[in-house]
Formats: C-alpha cells, sequence, structure tokens
C-alpha cells in the first residue's frame, strides 16, 4: 500500500520553516542591537524593543511555534501592568495618563529575553556586549572632560556686563542665544551685532544652568574681548556633571551603577584575576567609576558602594572584603573631594537645595496621597501631577521647579495607588529571592553566570536603594537595562530547568 504526500503540503513545511529560522535569526539581531544600544541612545534602544517584538509575536504564525516558559514573576508583572492601566482610567488626566502605558509595557524586554535567548552561550555574550558598549559613553565621557565646553570665567570685574547680568567668578558660560560657545571673541561678536537688541547666555554654576540677558551695546572699552568683557582671564569649563550621551546626569548615574555591579559581580567570579579577561574587566570598572564620579550623583554613589559591598560579602572571605574596604577608602575621600568642588555641598548637607527641595516635595506627595480614599486605592494617574499641581498646591505653590517626588515609593503610590506599590515590592522581593535560590545552587554554573547572578543581585539592591531619593522608575533608559539583566537571569533559570528535565 503506498502513501501519497502532497507536494505543495511539503514545499508549505519547508518554507515555514524557513521563515521560522529567518524570524529567530533576527530576533537574536535585535536582542544583541537592544544590548549595544542600552548606555547609549533610548531612540535605539527602543527601536531594538519594538523590532524584536514585533518578529517575535510574527513567529508564532511559523512551525514549530515558540514554546512559552513560566517564570516566578509573571502574575507580579502582569498585575503591576494591570493596576497600571487601572489608574489610567481613574486619573485626573486620564489621556495623559494612558499616554505613560508605552513606559509601563517596557516589562515585555524581560519576555523578549528571557523566552528567546537559545543558550547558555548567548546569555553571556549579551552581558559581555552590555558591558563593552557602555565603554563607548564612558570614552565619550573622557573625552569632553579633557577637552572641555564653553568659557569659564576668572577674575570678574563688578564693572563687567557678565557681572550686571548675573554671572559670577567661576561660571561657564556654554552658550549664546542657543550656539555653543567656544571663546569670548565669539561673545563680544553676538553682542556687537546691530540687529541684536537682547543676547541670551547659558551660563553653569555648581550644578544649576542660569539664563544671563544681557543688552547689546553694553561692552567696555578695550583692545581686546577679555578687556570688553571685563575678564581677568578663562578657560574651558570641566566642571559640569557629566551625563554620558543621555542628556541627564542622574540618569546616566542610575544606567552606570546597574552595569558597573555586572561588572563587579564578573570581575568577583573571575577564576583567573591575572589574565587578559581580568584586565579588561579591571580597565572597564576604573572607567566606569570614575565617570559615576563625574556625575556628582550622591544617590547612585552610595548605591554603587552598598551594592558592591553586597557583591562581596556574598562571594568573598572577610579578609578579601576588609582588604577592598582599605583600597576604597582613597576613592571615597575622592568623592567627597569632588563633590565639594563640582556641587559646593557635602555628601550630608541640610544646607543643599535639592535636599530640602526632596523634604518638600515628598511632604507634599504623602498629604496628597493620604487626602482621598481614591488616591490610595488608585492613585491621581500617571503624569496627572502636571495638569494639577497648581490647584493641589504642590511644589511650595510654584516656588521650586515642578516635576516629580523624587522617590519610587512615594511616585509608584501617589500615582498608581497603594495597591500597586504593594505590587512593585513584591515583584523586587520574589526577583531577588529567584537570584538568591540560583546563587545558592552554583554547581551547574560557570563562573559567567555566577557574576551574572552577583551582580544582578547588586544592581536590583543598588536600584532600589537610589530609588528612595529618585524616581529612577521613571527613566525609560535606566528601567530597560534593569529589565534586560532581569531577562537574563529568568533565561539562564529556563536553560537551567530545561537541562534539568532532559537530564530527569
Amino acid at each position: 500500500m503506498t502513501h501519497n504526500t502532497s507536494p505543495g503540503k511539503n514545499r508549505t513545511i519547508v518554507d515555514g520553516s524557513q521563515a521560522a529560522k529567518v524570524l529567530d535569526g533576527a530576533v537574536i539581531a535585535c536582542l544583541f542591537l537592544f544590548a549595544v544600544a542600552a548606555p547609549n541612545s533610548i531612540a535605539a534602544t527602543q527601536t531594538a524593543w519594538l523590532l524584536g517584538m514585533a518578529f517575535w509575536l510574527l513567529r508564532f504564525a511559523f512551525y514549530p511555534r515558540p514554546k512559552l516558559e513560566r517564570t516566578p514573576l509573571d502574575y507580579l508583572l502582569l498585575g503591576f501592568f494591570i493596576l497600571s492601566g487601572l489608574s489610567c482610567l481613574f486619573s485626573y488626566e486620564p489621556l495623559v495618563s494612558l499616554g505613560k502605558m508605552r513606559a509601563a509595557s517596557l516589562f515585555t524586554i524581560v519576555y523578549l529575553f528571557s523566552q528567546n535567548v537559545p543558550s547558555r552561550r548567548m546569555i553571556r555574550l549579551l552581558a559581555l556586549a552590555l558591558i563593552s558598549a557602555c565603554m563607548i559613553n564612558v570614552i565619550f565621557t573622557g573625552g569632553q572632560r579633557l577637552l572641555g565646553l564653553g568659557v569659564k570665567v576668572y577674575n570678574l570685574s563688578e564693572a563687567s556686563p557678565l557681572y550686571k547680568g548675573g554671572v559670577r567668578d567661576g561660571d561657564t558660560l556654554l552658550t549664546v542665544d542657543a550656539v555653543k560657545l567656544h571663546d569670548p571673541q565669539e561673545l563680544v561678536n553676538e553682542l556687537s551685532k546691530p540687529d541684536k537688541k537682547v543676547v541670551t547666555l547659558t551660563a553653569y554654576r555648581h550644578e544649576w544652568m542660569i539664563p544671563v540677558k544681557l543688552p547689546r551695546g553694553v561692552l567696555l572699552p578695550g583692545n581686546n574681548a577679555l578687556e570688553q568683557l571685563g575678564i581677568g582671564s578663562w578657560s574651558k569649563g570641566r566642571d559640569w556633571r557629566a551625563s554620558g550621551l543621555f542628556g541627564n546626569f542622574v540618569t546616566y548615574a542610575e544606567a552606570l551603577q546597574l552595569i558597573l555591579a555586572l561588572t563587579v559581580g564578573l570581575l568577583v567570579a573571575l577564576p583567573r584575576k591575572r589574565s587578559l579577561f581580568g584586565v579588561a574587566l579591571l580597565v572597564a570598572l576604573a572607567g566606569m567609576v570614575g565617570a559615576l564620579v563625574l556625575t556628582v550623583t550622591r544617590a547612585s554613589w552610595l548605591a554603587f558602594a552598598i551594592s558592591t559591598a553586597l557583591i562581596l560579602l556574598v562571594s568573598l572571605s572577610r579578609r578579601a572584603v576588609l582588604v577592598a574596604g582599605v583600597f576604597a577608602i582613597p576613592l571615597i575621600l575622592a568623592g567627597l573631594f569632588v563633590l565639594q568642588q563640582k556641587r559646593n555641598v557635602g555628601f550630608i548637607d541640610q544646607q543643599d537645595q535639592s535636599t530640602s527641595w526632596r523634604e518638600t516635595v515628598w511632604r507634599e506627595g504623602f498629604h496628597l496621597l493620604v487626602s482621598k480614599p481614591r488616591h490610595l486605592l488608585v492613585g491621581i494617574g500617571m503624569d496627572s501631577i502636571k495638569a494639577h499641581w497648581r490647584e493641589w498646591g504642590m511644589f511650595d505653590k510654584g516656588r521650586l521647579p515642578w516635576g516629580h517626588m523624587h522617590s519610587n515609593l512615594l511616585q509608584i503610590a501617589l500615582e498608581r495607588g497603594v495597591p500597586a506599590l504593594l505590587v512593585w515590592l513584591a515583584l523586587l522581593f520574589v526577583y531577588a529571592r529567584t537570584i538568591w535560590r540560583m546563587l545558592r545552587d552554583r554547581s551547574r554554573l560557570d563562573w559567567i553566570e555566577h557574576g551574572i547572578l552577583l551582580g544582578a543581585l547588586g544592581g536590583l539592591v543598588g536600584f532600589f536603594i537610589s530609588g528612595l531619593v529618585h524616581y529612577n522608575w521613571g527613566d525609560s533608559e535606566v528601567v530597560m537595562i534593569f529589565y534586560f539583566v532581569m531577562g537574563l537571569v529568568l533565561a539562564l533559570r529556563r536553560i537551567e530547568f530545561s537541562g534539568q528535565a532532559a537530564a530527569g
């Protein structure tokens, strides 16, 4: 008895198999694009995420269809997303809040990685790609600091038109009419133009950008630009807070501390530290620490210190931890010196405006949260504060710059409700417990995988610590890196369990 097989059906199966292979390759390419872009470009990172998700969803149309593996975080990730959506429905500004659901949907990054990374080798390569790519912005930061920016003025005369406009000795003039300033002569040329009534400067002082308006025709008599501006001398400015390629120093600091934790984890887990790979990790660590110091962001410094201490305590002997602590003392002193020089504040300083600002918005935010049961249950809605802060008397009735609550705990509770905050805290707890359980059973891990888990645990703790005084959950650049590492951890767990099932 013979069996006839339809050639058309066979051709369809073959075509489907080829399409599946192409889509699998496209998803992997997007994962690596994500890893390379994450420390450097939010646009490229989000493009990699969206393309990866599109290719992955399209992949389900072809046989053999991908298998979906459950994770310990599924209910919590989905629950937090649903509660975020629910807060939009009861928001004071529903349409504005719905616009923030795209950021809330970033949790799908976890599944893009955890379900599609095919092997342990790929996990290692993705982690190393993230660290290597971070060196792009570290090198950029170092080069930018060496070259300097703008015009830093010294020995400014009180008769100077700059002084009368609000510039002070030691300020750095960055732009004139939104154009980068390179030397004093360019400023003199702008002030001498007959078609300009007012010239607008941007001056940097410690951590503040100060707008300065100068009328034309105010130059002093003199034979050169310095005399006409009433400046004794000048140099390139090198005292701004580093922001890498992100444009915001806090965002950059938070991204750095997550990647630093991963680097520390790998270096601690490395069996032969006196090796070429050990030297490469040490160079990357030194570069990233230097960049983190230049952000002059105290919460991120503290987060990195605590996450590193945790990694060392989990992995090394007490003696090794003490030695590391001794070597850390000069770094801590250098950080305090930079803090004083660049921001003119101490590590804990009640005279610091950013500290008093936080205390004010925390007090106002808490009062708004408990003012109505509705706020406690579903929040006020994401970003609705931007439209209603005046009627609520927020930000010291407008005397402080308006923004957010500078705390993950308060911001999530206020915008999405206390139930959403509890689910978020449960998510972090279960994630930490998952990492810890995998670390306790090291028999099936090689050193790189062990290092990734150490870095994930340290990064999670650092992220939580800095989030007590920063709203780092609101920085998509930071959250995408956080979800990337979470996805690698869950991918490793999936591959481990699959190996156990196959062995069984």
